[in-house]
């Protein structure tokens, strides 16, 4: 059987943690599971666990006012569920839903903050990779927001209204 350590070494999010780093991670994970259709957290409700994405896929939505719950993106094996556990006030910036049977590793966030204030390596270590995985949410909603909010473009009165750039052949 595969312990949580082996499974927390295995997850490309934690590549390049010291085995101790791993170890003390360990303590606070635990294998979880979502079937599909399961709500996972909803947007501003507390956030106190974080996810490992061993396998299966879960949506990123958000609210959006005259629109409804849009996607923002698709989540499968290799990304980490969850950022907010780690910034005051520890409420969920989206929501996530799964989309089929999704396995993971969840880690308690209480303990794993306390970790991080205990062992400043530890703590700059993930919180340098959780600020990318914010970094890259970020602009997938950016993208995600201009894809519905793309407006035709209007024609160029300098180019005669062709969509040819300029000094490409015509």
């Amino acid at each position: 059987m595969t312990t949580a350590q082996d499974m927390l070494a295995a997850h490309p999010f934690l590549d390049g943690l010291t085995d101790r780093q791993l170890e003390r991670l360990s303590r606070w994970s635990k294998r979880s599971m979502f079937h599909g259709g399961n709500r996972i957290f909803e947007e501003g409700n507390r956030a106190d666990r974080f996810w490992l994405i061993r396998d299966g896929a879960v949506n990123l939505d958000t609210h959006l006012p005259g629109q409804g719950t849009v996607v923002v993106e698709t989540l499968g094996p290799g990304n980490v569920l969850g950022w907010s556990w780690l910034f005051h006030p520890y409420r969920w910036h989206f929501g996530a839903t799964a989309l089929r049977t999704t396995l993971t590793i969840e880690l308690d966030a209480a303990a794993i903050r306390q970790m991080c204030e205990e062992d400043p390596q530890l703590g700059y270590e993930l919180t340098t990779r959780f600020m990318k995985v914010v970094v890259d949410r970020l602009q997938a909603t950016r993208l995600r927001l201009l894809d519905l909010y793309k407006q035709p473009a209007a024609p160029d009165k300098d180019r005669g209204g062709l969509d040819t750039p300029p000094g490409a052949d015509r």
